[in-house]
């Protein structure tokens, strides 16, 4: 799994795509396209973001893979300064949810320190890939 930019996740197979392609990187420029917001504010994350960068989680209760990503997502915001990471539980803010076209949990956004999506990926991610897609974010 990869966190790519612009909202993609390359090598994820798109639940219900009739074709069978993968999505990829052009997605965010179709999410943008379709009124998908590019930045989040405090406000809408329910926490103060970081001030280089926030890491942001959707998880449901019983998702195993929301926590191990919990875990590798707390450990990257530990390790670089300024980094948050904010978790938000899909099924209370399924107006978020559908706003940002989230499918699956987890999913992780990262944001700049504007607040700006830089980053987003489905399904837990690899601390190494985290810790590349925040070189987009600080």
């Amino acid at each position: 799994m990869c966190l790519d930019e612009g909202g993609g996740v390359r090598g994820v197979r798109v639940p219900g795509r009739e074709d069978g392609r993968e999505d990829g990187p052009d997605r965010g420029q179709a999410d943008a396209g379709r009124g998908v917001p590019r930045f989040l504010d405090p406000a809408e994350l329910g926490a103060q973001p970081g001030r280089r960068a926030t890491l942001v989680q959707f998880s449901s209760a019983f998702c195993q893979p929301c926590r191990a990503t919990r875990r590798i997502l707390a450990e990257v915001a530990g390790m670089v300064e300024g980094v948050a990471h904010v978790e938000i539980d899909a099924e209370e803010r399924l107006d978020l949810v559908r706003a940002l076209g989230i499918e699956k949990t987890p999913t992780v956004l990262v944001l700049d320190a504007g607040g700006r999506i830089v980053r987003r990926a489905a399904g837990m991610p690899r601390k190494v890939d985290v810790i590349a897609a925040l070189g987009a974010a600080v």
